[in-house]
Order: C-alpha cells, then sequence, then structure tokens
C-alpha cells in the first residue's frame, strides 16, 4: 500500500492528496519547488538588467563609431578595427598553441 500524502495549500486551504500544485487555485504546494522558480526568476531578471545595461552603456568604440562628427566617426571605426584585429590575432595563437600541445 502506497503512502499518501495530504498537503493543505497555504492559498485557499484546500487539502490535495498526492498533487504538486493545488488543485483549486493552481499554487505550488512543495516549498522547494517555490524556491527553484523564485531563484530562477531571479537569474532571469539579472541576466535581463545585464543585457539592458550593456545595451545601453556602450564601451568607448562604439560610442565614437555612432559621433555625428566624422573625424570621432573614423577615430571610431580605427579603434574598433585594431580591436579586431589584435583579437583575431589572439585567438589564431590560442588555437596554434592549443594545436601544438594535442600533437
Amino acid at each position: 500500500m502506497a503512502n499518501k500524502s495530504m498537503i493543505k495549500c497555504a492559498n485557499c486551504g484546500l487539502f490535495n492528496t498526492d498533487t504538486k500544485i493545488c488543485t483549486n487555485c493552481n499554487t505550488l504546494l512543495n516549498p522547494r519547488e517555490k524556491e527553484l522558480t523564485l531563484k530562477k526568476e531571479a537569474v532571469k531578471k539579472a541576466e535581463i538588467a545585464k543585457v539592458i545595461y550593456d545595451k545601453e552603456n556602450p564601451n568607448f568604440a562604439e560610442r565614437l563609431k555612432q559621433h555625428p562628427f566624422f573625424l570621432y566617426k573614423i577615430i571610431g571605426w580605427i579603434l574598433y578595427s585594431a580591436f579586431m584585429t589584435i583579437s583575431i590575432i589572439g585567438s589564431g595563437l590560442a588555437w596554434f598553441i592549443a594545436m601544438i600541445a594535442a600533437g
């Protein structure tokens, strides 16, 4: 004979048997699952806030690329190109070292 669990809903007071969600008001009955959903929501909100911050606050080269004065725009594109070139060289060097280490 299996054990049946009777859980009282904290929201509406209805007793539920062997369910994770209240049959009357659809709230979660397990406190661990409540914590997990709250943590997931907090992580999601933090990620959204980070993306919004990054979108609203671009780096120096990006701001220069969008400047209305053409001379600053050119300097921004040169800086951006220099950063991209250095990144490509660095990643190629890292790949080459990894291939040498792999044998």
